[in-house]
């Protein structure tokens, strides 16, 4: 049976994990915006994540296989508690006013600065942490429950992904972000505590067998061998990467749709409330065939969502857009998520992991940051149009250059 006690407490301690860490964005994005008024600055912010996550993810993934993955992801949860309490220290007043005091500082650019850092800290944290959450919950159900074990987590990232931003926004507005940043805080502490409840595993490495580089060469060619897995995760990246909108939110919010913190979280958490349909349909309703082809239509569906939100005026409209959007990349993440669990062996989870999380999870820090330059270049409706344009560009490509991935069926 799937929801053992194990994976019942690894599932509570993975949304109080998520939504406190998607609570950070709209906090980060917020006020960076607040402090800087700038584009620019937003795309910045998501590029001092992605950096460290890409340079060290193959790396990372070979220590993943090597580890004892429950001591790994402990380790990774209490220093994003700590990264987090110090962001809560950077953003908070007290903070700005100590930096005043000092003269002729610019508070604007310490501010700014000792965001990215530490935002950068949780990028090399991530690098670990992505593909060992992936890697443990293998090992958590039995191979018979592993597509609906998929599902539920899948099903537990997504609400707590609408939870998260959707609070923060809440707060934000009714409170200040220092009441946030404690909230957040707090949930991250908790998920490290109820992780504890759950035993370590064996870990399936071969001491000796394979040294570091070889490792990392034989996770790249199981990827780009599996030429179904290889296109999937390529046209996910490509469609992230150009049809991303949510780094330019705080934008759109502020200066577009007129709306406060409490829309921006909204307008956050409507991908992830797409997503998160889509896959409760999905794991009563499982898609029998021709998933590849599926995969192709939801991506150019999830482009078009984001045309018709770059031209939208009005909030609700806008905020459809964006769900409707989420609920064409719920089914892809579904497919693209059982391709990845279903056809790779569990000696080589961790390093598979982190290959994708360069060509899919990297991607939407890639594309904040292509957001925010298109934007400070073209002005921020073009460049949402642009991308969107872009998604169903490379998806007509991948449908006429990757048959594989078009006739696809797991």
């Amino acid at each position: 049976m799937v929801l053992n006690r194990e994976f019942t407490w690894f599932v509570i301690a993975r949304f109080l994990f998520i939504a406190g860490l998607r609570m950070a964005p709209v906090l980060l994005g917020w006020k960076l915006y607040e402090v800087t008024g700038s584009k620019l600055s937003l795309g910045i912010l998501g590029l001092s994540e992605v950096i460290p996550a890409v340079l060290l993810a193959l790396p990372a993934g070979v220590t993943v296989d090597k580890s004892n993955k429950h001591k790994l992801i402990s380790i990774c949860m209490a220093l994003y508690f700590l990264l987090m309490i110090a962001l809560l220290v950077v953003t908070s007043g007290w903070f700005t006013t100590e930096i005043s005091s000092l003269g002729k500082i610019s508070v604007r650019k310490i501010i700014e600065w000792l965001i990215y850092t530490l935002v950068f800290c949780t990028g090399v944290i991530r690098a670990f942490s992505s593909p060992a959450i992936n890697a443990f919950l293998a090992q958590l159900v039995p191979q018979e429950s592993l597509v609906r074990a998929i599902s539920v987590n899948s099903m537990t990232w997504l609400i707590a992904a609408v939870t998260g931003p959707a609070l923060a926004g809440l707060l934000l507005g009714y409170t200040n972000i220092t009441v946030a940043f404690s909230i957040t805080c707090i949930a991250i502490l908790i998920s490290v505590i109820l992780f504890q409840l759950i035993k370590a595993k064996p870990i399936s490495w071969q001491a000796g067998k394979t040294k570091t580089w070889d490792g990392v060469k034989e996770g790249l060619n199981f990827v780009f061998h599996q030429k179904a897995l290889l296109s999937a995760i390529s046209l996910d990246m490509f469609a992230v990467l150009f049809g991303g909108a949510v780094a330019l939110l705080p934008v759109f919010a502020k200066d577009i749709l007129h709306t406060g913190p409490q829309g921006l979280g909204w307008l956050m958490a409507a991908t992830y409330l797409g997503n998160f349909v889509a896959i409760a349909w999905l794991t009563r309703r499982p898609l029998k065939n021709k998933q590849g082809t599926t995969l192709l239509y939801m991506v150019a569906g999830f482009g078009v969502c984001i045309l018709i939100f770059a031209l939208s005026k009005n909030f609700w409209l806008s905020f459809a857009a964006l769900f409707v959007s989420g609920l064409f990349d719920g089914v892809s993440v579904i497919i693209r998520g059982t391709i990845v669990q279903l056809f790779v062996p569990d000696e080589m989870r961790g390093r598979v992991s982190s290959v994708n999380s360069i060509f899919v999870n990297s991607s939407n820090e890639l594309g904040q940051f292509e957001s925010g330059v298109a934007a400070s270049i073209m002005g921020t409706v073009p460049s949402v149009v642009f991308g969107g344009c872009m998604t169903l560009l490379v998806t007509i490509v991948t449908w006429i250059k990757a048959p594989t991935l078009r006739k696809f069926e797991y």
